[in-house]
């Protein structure tokens, strides 16, 4: 199994800049409209499909398709027992070939994490007189549900951190 937070800061460098930008725009794009735009989903793939092959060894980046599929069928599973959001679970998936298989219990201990931080950190900046103002017009301050795509946005950027640190 290869394990990108041992192995590869070269990795993490070449996926890095898109994932930060794509994270950011389904991040605000959640919180201000409660929905993660299939553009994104496929801007990421987009960036697995054509920066993988740069990044990866090349049998390594085609396997990790398998996690993507795998990914998507548990999170339309989930969506349609109205666990997650279609949005969620195609982000998800679409996230998932750019973690290495070896670090899953990593992924997944990092994503609780940054599910909390999200969590606190929406909730808190929304008791937030004026950022609550300037921010207004978010969907998410008022629905019932919760942006998903702030906690998963930030669990592959910090993924990604992670590997160029601890590489």
């Amino acid at each position: 199994m290869d394990s990108m937070i041992a192995t590869s800061h070269v990795t993490a460098l070449w996926f890095l800049p898109f994932a930060l930008a794509i994270g950011i725009w389904v991040a605000w794009s959640d919180m201000k409209f409660m929905k993660i735009p299939n553009k994104a989903v496929l801007a990421l793939l987009a960036v697995f499909l054509l920066v993988g092959p740069l990044a990866l060894p090349l049998e390594v980046w085609a396997w990790r398709w398998t996690q993507f599929a795998a990914v998507l069928a548990v999170g339309f599973a989930l969506n349609m027992a109205r666990l997650v959001g279609a949005g969620d679970a195609k982000f998800a998936a679409a996230m998932a070939p750019f973690f290495a298989l070896g670090d899953l219990r990593f992924g997944l201990a990092l994503f609780a994490a940054c599910l909390l931080a999200a969590f606190v950190s929406h909730r808190g900046l929304g008791l937030i007189g004026p950022f609550r103002s300037a921010t207004a017009d978010w969907a998410s301050w008022t629905h019932k549900d919760f942006p998903m795509g702030l906690a998963l946005a930030g669990t592959l950027i910090f993924y990604l951190l992670t590997a160029l640190i601890i590489a």
